[in-house]
């Protein structure tokens, strides 16, 4: 495989199965053939290099804390997550959501917690990380 390849999606599609984690829909699937998931003539939404540098500064010190320890990034038609696990093997308890669609409205990126609430939404991705960044404050008493 070359870098020029586009990378596609083996994930299996699981027909009637249901999750406890809150999903974010049908990403990446063909709305054609609804068993597929092969994207036929569609970009895929990514993050670029600021924003990875963005997110991967704030992952990386909840990671030297001992907070969080795994991350996904999945890459859709409409959508980027970046997915913010505490162990590998449960659901993600944040998702960093990047939605060019909704750029002009709300604010592209979005800050999502586990049970699918949204923390905080925006066009500016460092005032919406500031929603998990939990700085010491000095209090007076």
């Amino acid at each position: 495989m070359s870098d020029s390849e586009p990378i596609i999606d083996f994930r299996p599609v699981l027909a009637g199965r249901t999750s406890r984690c809150a999903t974010s829909g049908t990403q990446g699937q063909n709305s054609s053939h609804p068993g597929t998931t092969v994207r036929e003539n569609s970009a895929a939404t990514a993050f670029d290099r600021r924003e990875l540098s963005e997110i991967l500064r704030l992952y990386g010190r909840f990671v030297a804390s001992g907070e969080w320890r795994d991350y996904a990034i999945d890459m859709g038609r409409e959508t980027a997550v970046f997915s913010i696990f505490r162990r590998s093997s449960e659901c993600p308890i944040y998702r960093i959501e990047k939605t060019p669609k909704l750029a002009r409205r709300q604010g592209m990126y979005a800050v999502v917690a586990a049970s699918g609430l949204i923390l905080k939404r925006g066009s500016d991705l460092r005032r919406v990380l500031a929603v998990l960044d939990r700085s010491l404050k000095l209090v007076t008493g």
